[in-house]
């Protein structure tokens, strides 16, 4: 933070010492040029003699885009052509973008919010802290990635439904690049994975637990998570396999946390392991619950962001862009030109480096 206050307050300071140099050379100009100003033997310098007319050069300038501006001492004709004049200060979009940059970093630093939502399929679950004024929440009506038990999934798309003040205020199918945009925040899709749905329920048949549940990590390779029994406990170790036949199986561990460890850790006591099939339900030895695999739903994982900082940065990207194309696909072009009665004519072309004069 402190590196980048310090260059952005070198860019500002940097372009207000610049500016008035700037604004000088676009600005003031000078028609009328000295005599040694004109000597041919410098570089981009021409002479050409005949009976030429003020007209006809003002003429000539005039065809190619440049701003004539012309005076006359003692029977001299100067004639001055200037292209792009003030082109020069487009530098001042540049810099005025890089520092937008910096302002939208630090905008969205520190306005921003940005949260990863595992939300599993028929499931809602809240995008801000609960108590925050106009809380917004997401569900998933349904989650869907054809071709996927190929291997080749040719899309991955999560209906999306986003609520607030329990009313649904936008609903979209989104996809890894087609996000959802409202109420100040973006829904990106990210990710997503299996989540067994489970019914729980003690011995008189009263749910504990009825919904899917997420496995967001892995063990040796397979789909894995923990779950808290509610009202109970005990916890559940859940690994997600395939029998022979394909079919998918809940390897289940109950255990319990009988203690600690002089170091803090837990003292688990594992129970009977289990492996349910979709439809089985079974009994865990020595507890009051029955663990039932209605099937294997999915989840989806979607990176809700909030950034302030995004305005700021189109703008900025508009800026930067707009100060190179004046930089360098307009460049200043001047030309000077000295008329004598005679009718011979001196030029001296002037223009940026990087140009052909």
């Amino acid at each position: 933070s402190i590196g980048l206050a310090i260059l952005l307050v070198s860019i500002v300071a940097c372009t207000i010492d610049r500016l008035p140099r700037l604004w000088r050379q676009a600005h003031d100009v000078r028609i009328v040029q000295p005599e040694p100003f004109f000597d041919p033997r410098l570089p981009d310098r021409a002479t050409i003699d005949g009976a030429l007319a003020p007209e006809a050069v003002r003429a000539a300038l005039r065809r190619h885009g440049f701003r004539v501006r012309d005076a006359e001492v003692d029977g001299v004709h100067y004639l001055y052509g200037d292209r792009n004049q003030y082109t020069k200060l487009a530098t001042i979009f540049t810099h005025a973008g890089l520092v937008l940059f910096l302002v939208a970093a630090a905008v969205t630093s520190r306005f921003g919010d940005e949260v990863g939502l595992v939300v599993a399929e028929g499931t809602s679950t809240t995008v801000q802290p609960i108590g925050t004024p106009d809380l917004l929440l997401v569900k998933n009506y349904a989650f869907e990635a054809p071709g996927f038990e190929t291997g080749q999934p040719r899309d991955f798309v999560t209906d999306l439904g986003v609520f607030q003040n329990g009313r649904e205020i936008a609903r979209k199918q989104i996809r890894v690049n087609d996000p959802l945009s409202v109420a100040g925040y973006t829904f990106h899709e990210n990710g997503f994975g299996p989540a067994p749905e489970l019914l729980i329920a003690d011995t008189a048949g009263r749910p504990l637990w009825d919904g899917p549940v997420p496995m967001t990590e892995q063990a040796a390779g397979f789909p894995y998570a923990q779950f808290s029994v509610p009202g109970r406990d005990v916890g559940l170790e859940l690994l997600l396999q395939r029998t022979a036949d394909g079919s998918a199986v809940v390897l289940t561990l109950p255990y319990r946390v009988v203690g600690r460890n002089p170091d803090g850790s837990p003292v688990v006591e594992e129970l009977a392991p289990m492996a349910i099939a979709v439809g089985e339900t079974q009994t865990v030895p020595g507890l009051d619950f029955t663990i039932g695999l209605r099937h294997v739903a999915a989840y989806t994982l979607v990176i809700a962001k909030h950034d302030p900082g995004q305005g700021l940065v189109w703008l900025a990207f508009g800026l930067l862009i707009l100060g190179i194309v004046g930089t360098f696909y307009f460049p200043r072009r001047r030309v000077w030109a000295r008329l004598r009665p005679d009718g011979s004519l001196a030029l001296v072309a002037r223009a940026d480096r990087y140009v052909d004069v």
